[in-house]
C-alpha cells in the first residue's frame, strides 16, 4: 500500500500501488476536504528555490538511509540521509527544518527529535554521529539513553529508538 498526503488538508490516503504501471498519472478526491489532485506514479516533483518544478525519480541514497521498522503507531518507511546535518522527527504540517519527517501517530516523538550528521573524513569514509535534538523523552542507541549534548558515532545497522518509534542506520559500501 503506497499512502499519499492531500496538497491541501495533509489527510493520509492510501491505495494499492502494484495495481498500476509506474508513470501512469492517477486522480484523487480527498474525502476530508474534497480537494481533487493528481500524482504520476514512480515520480516526485518538487519545488526548486528558483520557482521551478524538477522531477525526482530515485531517492539518492548515496549517503546512507534509514529504515522505520513498523509498530504501532506507524508503518515501515525508508529515508536518504544527506551530507550534513539530517534532523530526524515526526512529521507535522507545521514542522519546519526536518530532513526526515517519520510519518506516525506515536506521540512520543518529538517534532524535532534527534539528529544524523554524515560527514567526510580526510580518506573519504563517510562518517556517521548521532545527538538528541534535545527532545522530551531522549534519544537510544541501542538501549543506552544518549546523554544532554552526547554526540556518539554510529555505524551500519546502528538501531536508534525516538520515543516508541525505532529505525536502523544502512550505510554505504566503503569502495
Amino acid at each position: 500500500m503506497k499512502r499519499i498526503f492531500c496538497p491541501k488538508c495533509d489527510n493520509q490516503l492510501a491505495f494499492d500501488e502494484t495495481k498500476y504501471t509506474r508513470g501512469k498519472v492517477l486522480v484523487f478526491v480527498c474525502p476530508s476536504c474534497g480537494h481533487q489532485f493528481k500524482i504520476r506514479l514512480g515520480m516526485k516533483k518538487v519545488r526548486t528555490e528558483e520557482g521551478e518544478e524538477k522531477e525526482i525519480k530515485e531517492p539518492d541514497l548515496s549517503c546512507g538511509y534509514i529504515t522505520v521498522i513498523e509498530n504501532q503507531f506507524g508503518y515501515k518507511q525508508k529515508f536518504p540521509l544527506v551530507m550534513g546535518d539530517n534532523l530526524i522527527g515526526r512529521r507535522n504540517r507545521d514542522t519546519d527544518g526536518v530532513n526526515v519527517a517519520i510519518i506516525t501517530s506515536d506521540p512520543s516523538v518529538d517534532r524535532k527529535h534527534c539528529i544524523i550528521s554524515v560527514k567526510e573524513d580526510k580518506r573519504g569514509k563517510l562518517i556517521y554521529t548521532l545527538r538528541d535534538f534535545p527532545s522530551i523523552t531522549g534519544t537510544f542507541l541501542g538501549n543506552v539513553l544518549l546523554r544532554d549534548k552526547e554526540q556518539v558515532q554510529i555505524s551500519e545497522d546502528a538501531v536508534v529508538t525516538i520515543g516508541a518509534t525505532t529505525f536502523i542506520l544502512h550505510t554505504i559500501p566503503e569502495k
